[in-house]
């Protein structure tokens, strides 16, 4: 049971860390490759919460709005002229990923810190005891999953936000500001990176590099996901399971190669992977 709700907690946990980035792929096309450093930037919202003795539970929120804010700026000033230019687009935010990493360092330091868990403790699930924050953060990726796929259902900017990502020029010729809707896009993406950045945190450490890792397991699983949420829960899922089954009966080490090795295997077999 213990590895089952392992496997069931690590999906959840790449969801949320990979919702954001799907989310402005799917509607720009592009890979912000400056999502990890989106990352740690919302890791560093929570430790400063931390640090200054507020309730962990502030450290959500602001660092949803730290990463919204920066995303609107790089938005604005990197990726709006580079809409026509993907693969400079993926260049010019890799090249900020590094910048906001190294500005981190020069505020904070190299060392590792740590950020209080908001949640202590362990819960009684099916006669196991398991971690109780792990198990919040299994709601909290489906209250992502939940929030953002009722924005597009039930919203205005929802319908224009499909509407530019089934065909942007028809959605131009109909009066949708294309323009806006990839503005609030990359910002609400860069909001998801930074509050997945607060989630995680409590279970690992803080440090300038700590959101690389977490950028290629996003990246390789938003490929195999194409622009879907359900399927990118179903690719965290699976992926995600075969991680945790190699780093607890193989090794630690290969464990963290698996989701690249397999989301290659899968692209492979199937260059669509999960999409239809």
């Amino acid at each position: 049971m213990t590895l089952v709700l392992d496997i069931v907690t690590t999906a959840a946990i790449l969801f949320a860390v990979s919702a954001g980035l799907l989310v402005v792929f799917g509607v720009m096309k592009i890979i912000n490759f400056a999502h990890g450093a989106f990352i740690t930037l919302g890791a560093y919202a929570g430790l400063l919460v931390t640090q200054a003795g507020l309730s962990p539970w502030l450290g959500l929120p602001l660092a949803f709005i730290a990463g919204a804010a920066c995303g609107a700026v790089v938005e604005r000033i990197v990726v709006r002229p580079l809409y026509t230019r993907a693969l400079d687009a993926i260049l010019a935010t890799w090249g900020l990923g590094i910048i906001i990493g190294q500005l981190l360092t020069l505020g904070f330091g190299r060392e590792v810190q740590f950020v209080q868990s908001p949640i202590t403790g362990t819960l009684t699930v099916f006669g196991e005891a398991y971690s109780a924050y792990r198990l919040f953060l299994v709601l909290a990726a489906l209250a992502v999953g939940g929030g953002f796929a009722l924005l597009l259902e039930g919203t205005r900017l929802g319908l224009n936000t499909r509407a530019v990502i089934m065909n942007e020029d028809l959605a131009r010729g109909l009066g949708i500001d294309s323009v806006r809707v990839r503005f609030i896009t990359f910002a609400l993406g860069s909001g998801l990176a930074g509050l997945a950045g607060a989630l995680i945190t409590p279970l690992s450490s803080v440090d300038p590099a700590m959101g690389v890792p977490w950028l290629l397991n996003a990246f390789m699983l938003v490929i195999v996901s194409g622009a879907s949420l359900l399927t990118l829960a179903l690719a965290t899922l699976l992926l995600g399971g075969a991680q945790v089954l190699v780093s607890t009966l193989v090794s630690p080490i290969l464990g963290g190669l698996t989701i690249v090795v397999l989301a290659a295997i899968v692209l492979r077999l199937r260059p669509a992977g999960f999409a239809r």
